[in-house]
């Protein structure tokens, strides 16, 4: 039988029990509360920073996250402004500076030959020499870092032949190796501007000075890749000695005879032409004939009375004549007795540009006074690198 006093004793052992439950809500229950007040204060503090944040500080993290290209183009900034100094004032301090310090522009500063121009200006001249009426268009560019470039042709057939399994292999004949080397040679602009010109800080002294540059370098190689004699500047394909195609030889360009001294005799002439060249080089067959003689070309037709020329169908696609692209090259002789103003042939292959990469400008602000002059020169070289590739329309009989 429990009596009251046992019942009594029972439920304070029981309430003893559930104490230490108690207490660890409670203490829980008071970790989560202090916990919830630390993460709101530190959102608090984050945001106040973020608002004392200024513009700049902003502007400095933005930069330190820029993309690998974004910062290349901002470590070429100092020469850029650098060589505007020395275009303007001629203060080529800083242009040394960046030779002293070693860094990528290291080759800014020659003794005797002026100063390496700034990427973006010498991307500029380069972009337009590629894009004007010039054989560089069509010929075969290569950058080179000495003072000549040699062109290895084998124009010989090598040995060749079936054999048996069992059977012993015909030895192959010996291939001839010709060296065609190409002496590079200065080309070089005088554009001049006034001091006060310079002085005025609208005035966009990179855009004039590589627009005058490439003006005069795209006329000078222009006419040298055509007629160059090749002293002290390039050797041009029309140089080079032309024979009768049928009696071809290496080191002549061949060249088909219209027939007629000094004019068309139909449009036959010019099928000849383009059947003079071998299949190997014809897929990449170009037409180059200055603008007087494109005009005489473009009244010929076939026998059923069509046009041989046909004008491009969109903007900056070239006129095509029997289906090959026409190069209006306007220091191509115009039609004459025995001349040769229409060539055709594959230049890729067939004439060769060799040049180094640098432009280099020197400022001059004493010969021309009040005139500031630029000595802006490049090196450069060009010739003949496959006689086979190119073929002449001569307008005589012989």
């Amino acid at each position: 039988m429990t009596t009251p006093e046992c019942k009594a004793r029972a439920g304070e052992a029981v309430s003893e029990q559930a104490n230490p439950a108690s207490e660890l809500k409670s203490a829980m229950a008071g970790f989560v509360s202090d916990f919830k007040h630390f993460t709101t204060d530190i959102q608090i503090k984050l945001q106040q920073q973020d608002d004392r944040m200024t513009k700049l500080d902003r502007k400095s993290l933005m930069m330190g996250a820029r993309p690998a290209l974004a910062a290349a183009a901002s470590a070429e900034a100092p020469h850029q402004k650098a060589f505007e100094d020395y275009l303007r004032s001629g203060d080529d301090d800083a242009l040394r500076g960046l030779d002293m310090e070693g860094k990528s522009m290291s080759t800014a500063v020659a003794a005797d030959g002026g100063y390496l121009v700034d990427p973006q200006t010498s991307d500029t001249v380069q972009s337009v020499l590629a894009a004007t009426a010039s054989v560089r268009a069509i010929a075969n560019v290569v950058n080179v870092e000495a003072t000549s470039y040699d062109v290895l042709i084998d124009h010989t057939e090598l040995g060749a032949g079936w054999a048996t399994e069992t059977g012993s292999a015909a030895e192959t004949g010996t291939p001839v190796i010709d060296r065609i080397t190409i002496p590079l040679h200065e080309l070089s602009a005088l554009p001049k501007a006034s001091q006060r010109l310079l002085d005025d800080s609208a005035f966009n002294i990179d855009e004039w000075l590589a627009g005058r540059i490439a003006d005069k370098f795209a006329r000078s190689e222009a006419a040298a890749f055509v007629n160059g004699d090749g002293v002290d500047k390039p050797t041009g394909f029309l140089t080079a000695p032309a024979v009768d195609n049928d009696v071809w030889a290496w080191g002549n360009l061949g060249y088909v005879v219209t027939g007629v001294d000094g004019d068309f005799d139909g449009a036959d002439a010019l099928i000849d032409l383009v059947y003079a060249l071998g299949a190997e080089y014809r897929a990449n067959g170009t037409f180059v004939m200055n603008s007087k003689t494109a005009g005489a070309v473009r009244k010929l037709k076939d026998n059923d009375g069509r046009f041989l020329w046909s004008d491009g169908l969109t903007a900056g696609e070239p006129a095509r004549l029997l289906g090959y692209a026409v190069l209006i090259a306007e220091d191509m002789p115009d039609i004459a007795s025995d001349a040769t103003p229409i060539a055709f042939g594959d230049f890729g292959a067939g004439y060769t540009v060799a040049e180094r990469p640098d432009l280099r400008v020197l400022r001059d602000p004493f010969s021309a006074k009040p005139h500031v002059l630029f000595y802006a020169t490049k090196r450069v070289g060009g010739a003949v690198s496959d006689y086979a590739a190119i073929k002449l329309l001569k307008f005589g009989t012989a």
